[in-house]
């Protein structure tokens, strides 16, 4: 949050959390935005701080795989000899085209990359992918969760694209380029690429929050609740079980 110490917005999650859900050990997550980009003394301090409460017991890092350079790493590496550490990485899918479409800045390569650079550092990490990305299929969006295994990621957050008021998917949407996933059509999504992930990797999230005042479509993301609960039903009727289709993935990611 802007013009807010992290100390102060660290003792208020701590103290709201508390109160409506009991907690007792807290994880310092560093979300929006690229949080490992700048001066690495500085990024430093704010880590530390974010940890010196003792109720937290580690920190998650959110950021792009083309701005974990070494330095932030090895600082990474180092607070992870004292508390927990998770890093983020957003990749949204492998295909080149949907990468370009979306303007996203980087490739497969550069992801590629940070993920051997922190592996090799013993630090656990996430990958974040979208589900209904424009012009991807259901097979598309599995390969995507392939790679992600074959890169040697700890978990993985999922959730369906949705439609931000003021971006140019809304327009595309507007000019009717572009139709989000309905529900059923993300919750198949969801168990696929569920499917072909470990039993025992962490799945971290499988939808989202979306604020109701910038959400132009799917209106059905704002009932989160209704699409936990629609994800279980689906689950049940499939018998679903996480990683019954996992397999060694060799080959080329590049599509």
């Amino acid at each position: 949050m802007r013009g807010i110490s992290i100390s102060r917005q660290v003792d208020e999650g701590v103290a709201f959390l508390s109160r409506r859900f009991k907690c007792r050990k807290f994880i310092a997550y560093f979300q929006s935005f690229t949080n490992t980009y700048g001066d690495v003394t500085r990024l430093a301090g704010l880590y530390r701080e974010a940890v010196e409460r003792p109720a937290v017991v580690g920190i998650a890092i959110g950021t792009r795989p083309d701005c974990a350079g070494e330095q932030v790493l090895d600082l990474l590496q180092d607070l992870g000899s004292e508390r927990l550490v998770w890093v983020e990485y957003g990749l949204q899918s492998i295909h080149r085209r949907t990468l370009k479409l979306i303007n996203r800045g980087h490739g497969l390569e550069e992801f590629l990359d940070a993920a051997a650079r922190t592996r090799r550092r013993g630090i656990p990490w996430v990958a974040h992918i979208i589900l209904g990305l424009p012009g991807e299929s259901v097979e598309d969006m599995v390969q995507t969760a392939r790679a992600v295994v074959e890169a040697g990621a700890h978990g993985v957050k999922i959730h369906p694209l949705y439609i931000v008021s003021g971006t140019a998917l809304e327009d595309m949407y507007r000019a009717g380029a572009y139709r989000p996933m309905t529900q059923e059509q993300a919750a198949e999504a969801t168990l696929a690429v569920m499917e072909v992930l470990p039993p025992e990797m962490i799945v971290h999230r499988i939808t989202s929050d979306p604020h109701p005042e910038e959400l132009v479509a799917p209106l059905w993301m704002l009932d989160r609740k209704a699409v936990r609960s629609h994800l279980e039903q689906a689950m049940e009727k499939t018998d679903f079980r996480q990683g019954c289709r996992t397999r060694k993935i060799g080959g080329n990611f590049f599509v």
